[in-house]
Order: structure tokens, then C-alpha cells, then sequence
């Protein structure tokens, strides 16, 4: 998706730059700074490079919604954990059957994407330290919330939610979740979050893999 060359951010990497301006309360702490797949990996290394921080990833993976898969319904991680909105299930009439199935899809990417992206890595381990999770948008907060749930079992020493943009329902759905949102962009009316960007093309699983692969090197 390609927005208009007058968003807020340019690119990924523009927003991470932009948003590490409002995590410095936690610079000097010896943050993780642990990007969602694909796209807010790409958000975090920036961050981590502004905040001088170590970088990693949690896998976990958006449900779509049938015939409108950029609306997530809920999310799920590699682990078997599950989160869902079902609110808007039952307000767009999403059927069990086609519910399991939905679930079930998104399970196997996560876990070829855990595989794929982590390699060899030693798995994630946020014990005692301040995880600052990072996403390049949040438009329900699903995908972010299941996130936080997988990483807050580990007992961190404070979790923190961060996006360059998003919307005040997923804030609202972050909050208790989270130790702290951080969100310097809250349109009144987010519609997409590829709009705030002037370049908001996908991200490939290589860039994934090379940025993660940097960090061992």
C-alpha cells in the first residue's frame, strides 16, 4: 500500500526515528526493543538504533477478517495462544467453522515465521527487562495485545506498547495490558494506517531475517 507523499512518515524506518522521541524516558535502561513482524521490525530497528538498544522479535500473527483481511478480528501466536474481538465477530457475522479455520491458517504462518526469522536465536527472553514492543500501526490493537499477553508471562520488569500511529480504540484495548502506550500519533478517524505513511510497502520476510540476523553478528 502506497499513501500520499504528505503523511506524517515517509517511511518505516522514518517513523522509528520519530518514535524513539517519545520513548527516551527509557533510554539508559537497558530497554529490549522487540518489533512485531514484518513491518514493525522494521520500526523497531530504528528505535533500537536511536535508543542504543538491543533488538529482537515476537512472532505473532493479525486475523483477518473474510473478504476484508486488513481488519483484524483477533490474533494468535506461535504457542497456541488466541485473542479475539468478539465484539466485531458477531457484529460482522463471522461463523465458528469459518472462525477455526481462520485460527488455524494463522497458526501455521506463525510458526514457519518463528522458524524462518529466528533461526538459530536462542528464544526471547524479557525477564526483569523493560520490553518496549513495537508495531508500525495499530488499528484494533489485536495483534499487539496478544503480543504483550505471550511476553508479559515471561514477568517483565515493565512492558511498554509503542506505534508511530494509532487508533484510540486500540489504545483503549492496550491500556490494561500494557504498563504504558505510547502512541505520538491518535488520528480522530485512523481509517488505515498505510495512509500515515508515504511508503508503506510490504516487508519481506529476508528484511525480517537480515535485520534480526544483524544483532548476532
Amino acid at each position: 500500500m502506497f499513501a500520499s507523499p504528505v503523511a506524517p512518515y515517509r517511511n518505516r524506518t522514518h517513523a522509528g526515528h520519530a518514535l524513539a522521541r517519545s520513548l527516551t524516558p527509557w533510554e539508559g535502561q537497558d530497554p529490549l526493543i522487540i518489533g512485531i513482524p514484518r513491518g514493525g521490525v522494521v520500526v523497531a530497528q530504528a528505535v533500537a538504533e536511536e535508543l542504543d538498544a538491543e533488538l529482537d522479535a515476537v512472532i505473532v500473527r493479525k486475523i483477518g477478517a473474510p473478504h476484508q483481511p486488513e481488519l483484524a478480528i483477533g490474533a494468535v501466536a506461535p504457542n497456541g495462544q488466541v485473542i479475539l474481538d468478539r465484539p466485531l465477530i458477531d457484529r460482522i457475522g463471522v461463523s465458528d467453522h469459518t472462525l477455526t479455520v481462520l485460527i488455524e491458517r494463522e497458526q501455521t504462518e506463525a510458526r514457519r515465521r518463528l522458524t524462518a526469522y529466528r533461526g538459530n536465536r536462542p528464544p526471547l527472553d524479557v525477564r526483569d527487562r523493560v520490553a518496549i514492543v513495537v508495531d508500525d500501526g495499530l488499528a484494533t490493537g489485536a495483534t499487539m495485545a496478544i503480543a504483550l499477553r505471550v511476553l508479559r508471562m515471561q514477568e517483565p520488569a515493565a512492558l511498554i506498547a509503542a506505534a508511530p500511529v494509532g487508533s484510540q480504540y486500540a489504545i483503549d484495548l492496550l491500556e490494561p495490558v500494557a504498563d504504558r502506550v505510547i502512541c505520538p500519533l491518535v488520528p480522530a478517524d485512523l481509517m488505515a494506517v498505510g495512509l500515515y505513511y508515504s511508503d508503506f510497502g510490504e516487508t519481506s520476510d529476508k528484511t525480517v531475517h537480515d535485520l534480526l540476523s544483524r544483532v548476532v553478528e
